[in-house]
């Protein structure tokens, strides 16, 4: 499809007296337009991945169906607004040397040795919570909770004095068996219908420790089955059922359970939630810099049709628009998949190289300056015109976007492919400095048609 071709576009044909017909008749065909779109675009996500209810998306295609326009607007306004506006607050609790610290800090995606971490290595003294506020989304706060067994309080009055009514859920941490204390507080916690969980930390030391005692019949799935068994045990007889317990290690988020864990709380957390609590974690596989593409992308979508923007796209304005507006927007992106300046200046460090060198070879800090002969506006041409020839999107469902959609979709892409491409030192930086939107359609093709 030629770019002239595709700016000729319209809505699906309709015949002459079908265009003059009334208001009321042209809103029927546009609420069936996005009736048809918004039950296709929403079934391609997986129930973690929706940032909408399911009895959130029910109704707004029943008032769809009923060609109510404008009640399904406002259902998509409200929805939106408490995404902006949720607030997210995690309880963590766990005895002294448990790894508690370092799990807060690895949910945090920051080191112990930078500022504002939860300090390690300190020996508890204190009786209260304290909060650690994410270092990027003010609306997330982690509180570190003093363990149930360090204090005097049973479980009922331990979870008033720690204002257990302010979490979203609980995380209950040990670095060995978890005690019948711990059994007991799950069981108020549950009482007060609160979702909780048992998180098993240091498991590369054991692992670890374990495969140099045993050399020869050492065999991580086994020794991993016997920790969790054991720390079944005795929660299975308090509880008198099984609880979810992960066995994680604080210093690689990508390996045992912790991918699980942050797969869990997505399923369990309220839907206006989750987009929060995506965009807190840190981008280290390949899952989660796909969930949060995911997450943004429903997010523009639904701005979209609040706009009521489903015409055609007026791309001739674009050279009006801010620059500084589109700086804006790529750099909270950036941030979202850990590529604002403090990030890569991590990264650089465990890379070796120089935060230039890394910036070389990121197309998302290219896409607003002129290279290649090409400027942002040939960019993103060249981008919709992809997505419209291959992908079926919008466009070929009859649901059009005013330019806005797809910079911030080309936006997304582009940083969660540099996202994509830093998970692998060698393959990036093997990787010719300079390239910018050319090897983009083939990361489009992993991830979900619009």
């Amino acid at each position: 499809m030629s770019v002239s071709l595709f700016f000729s576009i319209q809505h699906p044909p309709l015949n002459t007296a079908t265009c003059q017909t009334s208001t009321g008749r042209t809103s029927q065909i546009t609420a069936q337009l996005l009736e048809f779109n918004f039950k296709n675009f929403f079934k391609n996500f997986k129930k973690e991945s929706k940032i909408l209810s399911e009895e959130t998306i029910t109704l707004i295609e029943s008032h769809l169906e009923n060609k109510n326009l404008k009640e399904a607007l406002t259902v998509i306004s409200h929805a939106l607004r408490n995404i902006d506006k949720a607030p997210l607050n995690i309880a963590v609790t766990g005895e002294t040397g448990t790894g508690k610290s370092s799990f807060i800090n690895a949910l945090r995606g920051i080191s112990s040795e930078e500022k504002d971490a939860a300090p390690t290595g300190v020996i508890e003294t204190t009786m209260k919570r304290t909060p650690y506020p994410h270092p990027k989304l003010p609306n997330v706060t982690i509180w570190d909770l003093p363990g149930i067994g360090s204090t005097n309080f049973p479980p009922q009055n331990y979870l008033t004095e720690m204002k257990f009514g302010e979490y979203d859920f609980f995380i209950i941490i040990s670095a060995t068996r978890f005690k019948e204390i711990d059994a007991h507080l799950a069981k108020a916690i549950a009482k007060m219908n609160i979702k909780f969980y048992f998180v098993r930390t240091k498991i590369d030391q054991d692992i670890s420790n374990e495969q140099r005692s045993k050399p020869k019949s050492f065999n991580r799935d086994s020794v991993l089955k016997k920790i969790k068994d054991e720390c079944l045990g005795l929660l299975q007889k308090v509880l008198s059922s099984q609880p979810p317990i992960f066995l994680v290690s604080n210093f690689d988020v990508s390996d045992f359970d912790f991918p699980k864990l942050e797969t869990t709380l997505l399923k369990e957390l309220p839907a206006h939630k989750r987009h929060l609590f995506m965009m807190s974690l840190h981008s280290v596989t390949e899952t989660t810099i796909a969930r949060k593409r995911d997450f943004l992308r429903q997010k523009i979508w639904l701005e979209a049709l609040k706009a009521g923007l489903w015409a055609t796209i007026p791309l001739g304005g674009l050279v009006r628009d801010k620059m500084q507006k589109l700086e804006e927007t790529l750099t909270l992106y950036r941030s979202y998949f850990g590529l604002d300046e403090a990030s890569l200046e991590n990264i650089a460090k465990d890379f070796n190289v120089s935060v230039n060198e890394i910036k070389a070879h990121l197309r998302s800090l290219q896409l607003l300056t002129k290279n290649n002969d090409m400027s942002f506006k040939e960019k993103l041409l060249k981008y919709i015109e992809y997505i419209s020839c291959v992908t079926g999107g919008p466009l070929a469902s009859g649901l059009y976007f005013s330019k806005t959609y797809y910079w911030q979709s080309l936006f997304i892409d582009t940083v969660a492919s540099d996202a994509k491409s830093l998970l692998n030192k060698e393959e990036f930086l093997s990787e010719k400095p300079g390239s910018c939107l050319s090897d983009l359609p083939e990361y489009w093709e992993t991830g979900m048609e619009l």
